[in-house]
């Protein structure tokens, strides 16, 4: 199978950095083009019931610095493919589940690859936090190459 598509989710750390100069590289010598990913998770926290708490510009200031970040982590990944003379998309989505976002973002971009890095955690917290890349892996329509 020869890959045209494909999509890189990036969080930005010196990993995920890994993972995109890999797909960058594979990109090239194939001859595809890439769609560089963000996912912005929501708020970790409820302000329900806080509201006379909380300075309604805080809120503000956090849905700014998140889209402000996606935008930096983006440019950076998009600006390796880039300088690789690599074509590049960039897409970003707010979503509680990373990794339904991800699939989604494969789909809707009709990717045939997804290349993410894997953050290796391993014994409890494994276990505990679980792994984006691991249910990626298994709800993925498409194959997935994990950079380590």
């Amino acid at each position: 199978m020869s890959y045209r598509h494909l999509l890189v989710p990036t969080d930005g750390s010196e990993l995920s950095t890994k993972a995109v100069q890999q797909a960058v590289d594979l990109a090239r010598s194939l001859g595809a083009r890439l769609t560089v990913f963000h996912v912005q998770t929501n708020f970790p926290i409820s302000l329900v019931g806080v509201g006379e708490l909380v300075d309604p510009h805080t809120v503000e200031a956090l849905v700014t610095a998140a889209r402000n970040g996606a935008e930096r982590i983006l440019a950076e990944a998009a600006a390796v493919a880039e300088a690789a003379g690599v074509p590049c998309d960039r897409d970003t989505v707010v979503h509680s589940l990373p990794y339904a976002a991800i699939v989604e973002a494969a789909g809707r971009h009709g990717a045939d690859l997804i290349v993410m890095a894997s953050h290796g955690r391993r014994g409890l917290e494994g276990v505990l936090l679980g792994s984006e890349t691991h249910r990626v892996l298994t709800h993925s329509p498409c194959p997935v190459l994990v950079v380590r």
